[in-house]
């Protein structure tokens, strides 16, 4: 008797990783690595290389990020991940590339997507800013 898909190991879908790594240190390169590998790890993802871009003067156009096209091409590739928007490059860099991944017929995965714009200042006076993990409780009303 066969077991249950549960109990089978199942490849999830595949992605490939891409970092601009400029001016980084070995140590803070393998902690990326490890991000996204754990990234991928708890979201059943299937890391399947990593593209990295050294080159501080490359257009959208590097080897790295040629090669991570060529990648895209092949069947069953879900998509890219990246630690966050910036590591695809400097804005209009990263904007051209992300519209190049999605053209390819890919995802762009972030581990750390856009800010939200958050005001500073409010009408009565600066805005107090709470821990994300906080959370306000109200009382139950009998």
């Amino acid at each position: 008797m066969e077991p249950l898909t549960e109990n089978r190991p199942v490849n999830g879908p595949v992605v490939y990783g891409f970092l601009r790594l400029v001016r980084v240190s070995a140590a803070r390169k393998a902690a990326l690595a490890a991000s996204l590998a754990e990234y991928c790890r708890s979201h059943e993802l299937q890391l399947s290389g990593l593209f990295t871009d050294r080159d501080v003067s490359s257009g959208p156009d590097s080897a790295a990020f040629t090669g991570l096209l060529d990648v895209l091409a092949l069947p069953d590739v879900y998509g890219v991940i990246s630690p966050a928007m910036s590591h695809l490059g400097p804005k209009a860099i990263a904007a051209e590339r992300g519209r190049r991944i999605e053209a390819a017929g890919s995802r762009l995965l972030l581990v750390r997507g856009p800010r939200p714009a958050q005001p500073s200042v409010s009408r009565g006076g600066p805005v107090r800013r709470r821990s994300p993990g906080s959370i306000r409780v109200l009382e139950a009303e009998s």
